[in-house]
């Protein structure tokens, strides 16, 4: 597999092939170890990590194209960078994310603008905080649609919250934030959600 060479699959496609679950710590650090040592071996790195990662920047940038072109980048980058990645005891892929979360913010700052996340059907919603808003797949609809309207950290903090499902501690080493600012962000966004859903509800 030649890490330059980027398999093209569309999103459903890579939804639909996610991992169900992530190879042990002790697996992945071995992995790790051994493409720090020889760039050879990040290919499996890159076969195990490509769905999620691929997804993640496809739902921030709304282009199947723009999607897959900041996809390589943040792998090679990442491959780049092998030989000094430390491994501080979260996992790989959160050092990916952090990656994909600079290449996103980069993307936007080039172009100046955002393309509006409004296909539900493209999103994973997880997560009883969002799912209590929404009663409704349309209300839902709009939910994600008012996402897209809050300020960039708070929307990054959210969408890896409950469309990736990842931790907070994750969440932070990816955003290169404290736990302790991750759910501030994730508290500010939910309440901001729930007033701006509330006013979107027809009074009785």
């Amino acid at each position: 597999m030649h890490v330059t060479t980027l398999r093209c699959l569309p999103f459903e496609a890579a939804q639909a092939e996610r991992p169900v679950s992530d190879p042990s710590r002790d697996e992945e650090r071995d992995l790790v170890e051994r493409a720090k040592r020889d760039p050879r071996q990040f290919g499996t790195l890159y076969d195990r990590h490509f769905q999620q990662i691929y997804r993640f920047v496809y739902s921030r940038v709304r282009e199947q194209t723009a999607a897959e072109d900041v996809t390589s980048e943040v792998f090679m980058k990442a491959l780049k960078a092998m030989p000094r990645y430390q491994d501080t005891g979260r996992p790989f892929a959160a050092w990916l994310y952090q990656i994909a979360v600079n290449a996103i913010a980069d993307r936007y700052r080039t172009l100046r603008t955002a393309q509006p996340l409004d296909d539900f059907h493209d999103l994973s919603v997880a997560g009883p905080a969002l799912e209590d808003l929404a009663a409704h797949r349309d209300e839902v609809r709009r939910i994600w649609t008012l996402v897209e309207s809050l300020p960039h950290q708070q929307r990054t903090a959210l969408v890896l919250k409950f469309q990736e499902d990842m931790k907070i501690e994750d969440i932070a080493v990816a955003m290169g934030k404290s736990a302790g600012a991750v759910k501030l962000l994730i508290h500010r966004g939910v309440t901001k959600l729930r007033d701006e859903a509330a006013s979107l509800r027809p009074v009785e």
